[in-house]
């Protein structure tokens, strides 16, 4: 399975008729494939909107992609609102739970770190005995790696309450002074060369809530 990520930069202003259209031509598109999710960045780059569709592979992708157009039910009619635009195709490492559709947030932190070259297999070494005791403080909605577009990236989506229930949860994963369950060690071989994080609120018809 892969999962298309893009996010498009909107005008000031255009968030909430962007979102609109996008969720009144969604059960038309959700009839090829399903949407994962859609939301809305709040905290990191303003006017974000980030969409999230899973395929099986890209001959899928491709496919579904190219019946849409012919049969006009996408795009929705949004291009006057987008200054910016950006898509990865990621894959999933064997742990990820993969945009479970249901109520996880509604604050989402979407978390992007770039690695040297040939680093993210010994980041999931790292991560795979670890995670489910994270996953245990507050839910790993993906992650995984890109495979198209900006290389070398882990992206990985944790879902919280609050932005005060997530600095309470990371405490408890990171206390002072080490010895947590979190974060996993670095192999000396990997080297992260770049962290961002936005958090980001999902949208009426986001399947991820």
């Amino acid at each position: 399975m892969i999962f298309e990520m893009r996010t498009y930069l909107l005008k000031p202003g255009t968030v909430a008729t962007f979102e609109e259209r996008f969720g009144a031509g969604l059960p038309a598109r959700a009839k090829l494939s399903p949407l994962a999710g859609l939301w809305r960045t709040e905290v990191g780059t303003l006017n974000q909107v980030i969409h999230i569709w899973p395929y099986k592979d890209m001959n899928e992708r491709d496919a579904i992609r190219a019946k849409a157009i012919e049969t006009k039910v996408w795009p929705v009619k949004v291009q006057e609102f987008i200054l910016e635009m950006e898509s990865k195709i990621l894959h999933p490492a064997p742990f990820s739970p993969n945009f479970a559709p249901g109520e996880h947030g509604p604050l989402y932190e979407f978390r992007t770190y770039t690695y040297n070259p040939g680093g993210i297999p010994r980041v999931i070494e790292a991560w795979t005995p670890r995670i489910k005791a994270r996953h245990e403080l507050s839910p790993l909605i993906f992650a995984g790696s890109t495979d198209l577009g900006p290389l070398n990236q882990w992206v990985h989506v944790w879902a919280y309450k609050n932005m005060g229930e997530r600095e309470r949860l990371r405490a408890i994963a990171m206390p002072p002074g080490g010895g947590g369950i979190w974060p996993p060690p670095r192999h000396e071989s990997v080297t992260l060369h770049k962290q961002e994080a936005v958090f980001a609120l999902p949208a009426q018809c986001s399947p991820c809530r």
